[in-house]
């Protein structure tokens, strides 16, 4: 498992738990350094109104994902072998989150 790969696993939402993807958002020092692992949750539902948090993946399908999908900064914590690697995000969708993910954080 690495940064910006695409995961799959039963995680909780805002509104229910259930199978869904997600990215992985862990630094590699952080991935070498625990067993669990951090992501950003995926969904087909675009949020509305959009935010500076929010970005619709352009790259979907080489991601190993079934259907259009936004990145949500609603971040887990989970353990690893409750999650399976399906895909790894492009170039340029992983910059695009990246730069989601700090903007959410006060660091």
């Amino acid at each position: 498992m690495k940064p910006g790969d695409v995961v799959i696993g039963m995680l909780r939402g805002a509104a229910e738990t259930k199978v869904r993807p997600a990215v992985v958002i862990s630094s590699d020092a952080y991935l070498v350094e625990r067993p669990d692992v951090l992501v950003g949750i995926l969904t087909t539902k675009l949020p509305q109104p959009a935010t500076s948090m929010d970005y619709v993946l352009l790259d979907w399908k080489s991601a190993g994902l079934r259907a259009g999908s936004c990145f949500r900064a609603f971040v887990l914590t989970i353990h690893r072998q409750d999650l399976a690697v399906i895909g790894h995000l492009s170039e340029r969708d992983w910059t695009r989150v990246k730069a989601c993910v700090r903007s959410s954080f006060a660091i």
